[in-house]
């Protein structure tokens, strides 16, 4: 079975075989990101780092969409859009949000977590399990909403 980071590679070269230009930028984009974790940490990434890498890629292109459109540079909107839609390829299936309800209410029952004050120990966990399968902002207000309770 092929690494994601394999797959990632392969449409690099079609991209560049196809000569679609945004593609194959967006590509460079999150391989270079990918390298510079490997040479900065030593280390050969798997397939959960690399989608956690195209989960910050994903958020930060959301970031600059909100700007632009505060902007009003719907040129920029555009293009981020279309990198947007290149890197949520690369994504896993997303839970939904009854989902991540569940599996946060799940982990606050076997954590014994009570309240405000246990919300880092919760999102940490949560992290480590629902990596890449969720949007980390709809997870946050899942836990806060749990732990209000």
């Amino acid at each position: 079975m092929s690494s994601l980071k394999d797959r990632i590679t392969d449409d690099m070269k079609a991209a560049m075989r196809a000569k679609d230009a945004l593609r194959l930028l967006t590509i460079r984009g999150l391989l270079a990101a990918c390298k510079q974790r490997e040479v900065d940490e030593r280390i050969d990434l798997d397939d959960a780092a690399v989608i956690a890498i195209v989960d910050k890629l994903v958020k930060q292109r959301k970031d600059s969409i909100a700007q632009f459109t505060a902007g009003q540079r719907p040129d920029l909107v555009e293009k981020e859009a279309a990198e947007l839609k290149v890197l949520e390829g690369y994504l896993p299936q997303r839970l939904s949000a009854e989902a991540v309800a569940a599996e946060v209410a799940a982990l606050v029952a076997e954590l014994d977590a009570k309240g405000p004050g246990d919300m880092g120990r919760v999102m940490a966990a949560v992290k480590a399990r629902l990596a890449g399968q969720a949007d980390m902002a709809a997870v946050s207000a899942a836990v806060k909403n749990a732990l209000a309770r």
